[in-house]
């Protein structure tokens, strides 16, 4: 019997992004590690091992558990690959620590997918994280992170022989810095139900990498901890690191000035879209900007950004861009409109009673009949 579908998200893309920043280092760890994998692992993978070489008698020795993987010993023997020796040779071995494995193990990937997912991540979340350390930093930081994802998959591998492949710890670490520096930001998730459903959500970027943390890892890791070299401890020893380094990152304010020039910039990106009218774009920015960058916003576009906000489903967002304006208040047929605004959202989100008094304001005015008839019928349908 078929296995039954599974509904499957994924993360596309996030926001607010640091406009015209070019993320060098970022681009060319993604070209490292595909590169070294297209050039060399994927190569070795298809090329059958000799039984008759040392290396496949150390393999075996180190790993015996792989012949009795199946009925028949010599079947398994067969299919070790000169890449299965490559990545044992490179990879980060408990058992047998060296330190060039340290360094070695980050470029390295079990398979196309396994690189293509961590690509992924990188690619999403590593271009914030850049502008706001400086180029540098982030290099130093992403090795050291990867490092102690390294040393965190070591400390409860036991003396396992099975080697840790891949760039995940210090992609880990990527993730830990973003969740501590980007907390506003959002992730676009795409939901699948093959063949049947598609659809994309924005989702707060918090609660995806704490899903990922304690959904992915944390948990797998803590019903199967059998010491088997399983890479959980590599994932969460790297976001810890990169969440700790984070912290100090954002108490020192290293780096202050380029989160500032980046937020100064997704306003401007804010604004050109509410001129051409791109409410998607508009949607994505606003809900990340600071309350200054906010602020600076006029109330006539920030009571436009605020409904938007609110058709899209994020009436909270909405309410957020209407308090503390009190140039709204300077203006009558502003006032009004935030007012049935406000009103409008409060109602659907369950609370009538705090909606009367804004909804009562908004069918007092006279400036705006429209706004006034939109009021008094929502009131009527409240019985107020």
């Amino acid at each position: 019997m078929p296995a039954a579908p599974r509904v499957r998200s994924t993360p596309i893309g996030d926001a607010p992004n640091p406009p015209g920043f070019r993320a060098w280092v970022t681009w060319l760890l993604i070209l490292a590690n595909v590169g070294i994998h297209l050039l060399l692992t994927l190569p070795r993978s298809v090329l059958r091992a000799d039984p008759a070489d040392p290396r496949v008698d150390a393999y075996v020795r180190a790993l015996p558990q792989l012949l009795t993987q199946g009925p028949d010993p010599g079947a398994a023997l067969a299919r070790i690959t000169e890449g299965d020796l490559f990545l044992f040779a490179h990879g980060f071995k408990p058992a047998a620590p060296a330190a060039l494995d340290l360094l070695t193990t980050m470029f390295l990937h079990g398979g196309i997918m396994h690189l293509a997912g961590n690509m992924l991540f990188l690619w999403i979340y590593g271009d914030n994280v850049e502008h706001r350390l400086g180029r540098l930093p982030y290099l130093l930081a992403w090795l050291g992170t990867g490092l102690a994802g390294t040393l965190g998959f070591w400390a409860f591998a036991g003396d396992s022989m099975v080697p840790l492949v891949g760039a995940s710890g210090a992609i880990s670490g990527v993730l830990g810095l973003y969740f501590v520096l980007f907390p506003a930001n959002r992730v676009r998730l795409l939901f699948a139900l093959p063949p049947f459903f598609f659809r994309e959500l924005q989702v707060s970027a918090r609660l995806v990498l704490g899903a990922f943390v304690v959904f992915d890892n944390l948990v797998p890791w803590l019903i199967a901890q059998t010491g088997s070299g399983v890479a959980h401890g590599a994932h969460l020893g790297g976001f810890a690191a990169g969440a700790l380094l984070g912290l100090g990152v954002s108490r020192s304010g290293f780096g202050l000035a380029r989160g500032r020039a980046g937020n100064q910039a997704s306003a401007a990106a804010l604004r050109a879209a509410l001129t051409s009218g791109d409410r998607d774009e508009v949607v994505l920015l606003a809900a990340t900007l600071d309350p200054a960058a906010r602020a600076a916003l006029p109330a006539a576009e920030a009571l436009q950004v605020a409904a938007w906000l609110a058709n899209a489903g994020q009436p909270a967002a909405a309410l957020g861009w209407l308090r503390g304006r009190p140039a709204l208040g300077q203006d009558p047929v502003l006032a009004a409109r935030a007012s049935l605004l406000t009103g409008r959202v409060l109602v659907e989100q369950g609370h009538p009673s705090a909606a009367i008094p804004h909804l009562n304001r908004a069918a007092r005015q006279q400036q705006d009949p429209a706004v006034a008839r939109a009021a008094q019928v929502i009131l009527a349908r409240l019985g107020g």
